[in-house]
């Protein structure tokens, strides 16, 4: 993996040992490290220091991992799931994802772009042709592709109920999912229903607003109502790492720290 590519991957634990132990002898079978890919936008992306605290819950997802699942996030800020195939971005990704690797794909913010020919794609065709290519490129090489509705965004009406955001999109890429027989996480089920249950003035706390001169990046304020400060993208991938599991895509050995409180203080954002 070259920084070139930009793709960042993470993993818990400086270095991981080469064999398993237990009772202090070493198996002679060392455990295979595998890596979950992501293919997706802004909300899951790498976010570097002049972004801070703007936060991808691909950069938390690792917390909710055992140390032999890695991370190797290649979300990008503003793609839809055409705009990141024709910008070759999917190229590096089946070059080094190998058998019994994940994929998870994760589109659906940008997509709805209709204004911009170079994002957009309709949901009931273009939409479920483009993340098809994800999908079977993965299978081709022996890994396993998993579809992520997308997260919702920060949406209340008058009365104070979540509202969704994302048009048909998320039903497409449901029908999708049955039709090719591929896992599913409904990110956007869960974090709609979290909102909702968190409400208008608790679930800003989740995303990146801020107050004029709370973060120097943002020295005006921000009111972003897309993308997520730590706490935001710390529950959105307990959600994806929960929704793995309960999909079957992972064991209960290969999550952690489910049901725990993750200091938001572990999320770190280096310089690009």
């Amino acid at each position: 993996m070259t920084l070139s590519r930009r793709q960042t991957l993470v993993a818990l634990g400086a270095a991981l040992p080469l064999t398993a132990v237990a009772g202090g002898t070493a198996s002679a079978t060392p455990r295979r490290t595998r890596t979950l890919y992501i293919a997706g936008d802004s909300t899951a992306a790498q976010k570097y220091a002049n972004a801070a605290p703007e936060t991808g819950w691909g950069m938390a997802l690792p917390f909710f991992l055992t140390p032999y699942q890695q991370v190797s996030n290649h979300a990008v800020n503003g793609r839809s799931s055409k705009s990141f195939i024709d910008e070759g971005r999917l190229v590096p990704i089946l070059e080094e994802i190998r058998p019994g690797d994940l994929l998870l794909i994760q589109f659906g913010h940008n997509d709805q772009k209709s204004a911009d020919p170079s994002r957009y794609t309709e949901p009931w065709s273009t939409y479920q042709e483009h993340l098809l290519q994800y999908v079977t490129g993965a299978r081709a090489r022996g890994a396993r592709p998993v579809l992520l509705t997308s997260v919702e965004r920060r949406r209340f009406d008058s009365a104070g109920n979540a509202r969704t955001s994302h048009g048909e999109y998320p039903a497409a890429m449901r029908a999708l999912a049955d039709r090719e027989g591929v896992p599913l996480v409904d990110v956007q089920a869960a974090s709609l229903a979290e909102w909702q249950r968190l409400g208008p003035e608790p679930s800003k706390e989740y995303f990146n607003w801020l107050e004029p001169g709370e973060s120097p990046n943002y020295p005006d304020g921000r009111q972003d109502n897309t993308h997520f400060r730590p706490r935001g993208a710390v529950e959105v991938a307990r959600m994806v790492a929960g929704g793995l599991l309960e999909a079957g895509v992972l064991r209960a050995g290969d999550v952690r720290r489910l049901e725990d409180e993750i200091p938001t203080r572990w999320i770190t954002w280096p310089q690009q």
